[in-house]
């Protein structure tokens, strides 16, 4: 590797030290750093990075050879938002709290990403969802790593969401809203509302109300070809969509399409790290909390 760039977190001042960890390791390969510009001036008032040759960017293009995310979830999920057309792998170093997508911890930091330099990695090829509007482009970024959720406004009602798949209505849903999520972003959103779990590997989509008003109404688990078609309806005439967390409000009137996306991300593991792994770490399974 000749070239990394970094994005980072500006919320976590504390934390922010671990930065110049991660340059030493990179200056001592004789690594180009390149840092997004914001986060660099961030930086800049914390730490002292006049040691290091340090190359602030606007933009990137595809001379990028690895792409660091410096933060937790979020700030991946920022990241993965900024150069998902041009698909170059991420690797998260996670400085936040549980970690799905930033897995690499803070305490064998210099070790795991040396070792990643050295090729001691692999990549993963993550699904995107898509979404387009009937009538009008979405104020943010069109595509999901994680989710996509329709929900109602704070201070309305349950909303009622027609569900199409390929065409042929699956039911219409009465609740407080509905995620579909990616395998990626089962372990997300969709986890917190008692969503599947599913192997970021699967070629699946899954669609699981939020607060329904009905007990018969469960998650459900379909192939990613398939194509999701929305008609909402709400008292106050307009709902909300959140795209990875970037929510935006929406006319009742539109109807929304969800399908995969033909780009995709591409994310960096170290070689003996498995979902499966993974999961039993930040899920404490198998931990015995009997006293």
């Amino acid at each position: 590797m000749k070239r990394v760039a970094i994005f980072g977190n500006q919320f976590q001042e504390k934390k922010s030290i671990h930065t110049r960890q991660l340059l030493d390791v990179l200056q001592a390969h004789q690594i180009a750093i390149l840092i997004e510009r914001q986060y660099y001036l961030y930086l800049q008032n914390r730490l002292f990075l006049e040691e290091y040759a340090l190359i602030p960017f606007d933009t990137l293009d595809e001379s990028v050879d690895l792409v660091i995310s410096m933060g937790g979830d979020g700030t991946f999920l920022e990241t993965a938002r900024t150069i998902q057309s041009m698909e170059l792998p991420i690797l998260g170093i996670n400085t936040g709290r549980l970690g799905f997508l930033a897995d690499i911890g803070l305490e064998h930091m210099e070790s795991e990403v040396t070792d990643i330099l050295k090729g001691n990695m692999h990549i993963e090829q993550r699904s995107l969802l898509e979404v387009t509007l009937s009538d009008g482009e979405l104020p943010t970024s069109r595509y999901a790593l994680n989710e996509v959720a329709i929900l109602k406004h704070d201070t309305s009602s349950m909303i009622e969401i027609e569900t199409k798949i390929n065409n042929e209505l699956l039911t219409t849903y009465q609740a407080d809203g509905l995620i579909i999520a990616t395998p990626t972003g089962s372990t997300a959103y969709n986890l917190s509302v008692g969503g599947p779990i599913v192997a970021p590997t699967c070629n699946t989509l899954s669609i699981t109300p939020v607060a329904p008003h009905s007990l018969n109404i469960r998650p459900i688990v379909f192939n990613d070809s398939a194509v999701i078609t929305l008609g909402i309806t709400s008292r106050s005439n307009n709902y909300l969509i959140s795209i990875d967390g970037r929510s935006s409000s929406v006319k009742s009137t539109t109807t929304m399409i969800i399908r995969k996306a033909s780009c995709h991300i591409n994310i960096v593991r170290r070689k003996n790290q498995t979902f499966f792994k993974t999961l039993r770490n930040k899920m404490m399974w198998g931990e015995n909390n009997i006293r």
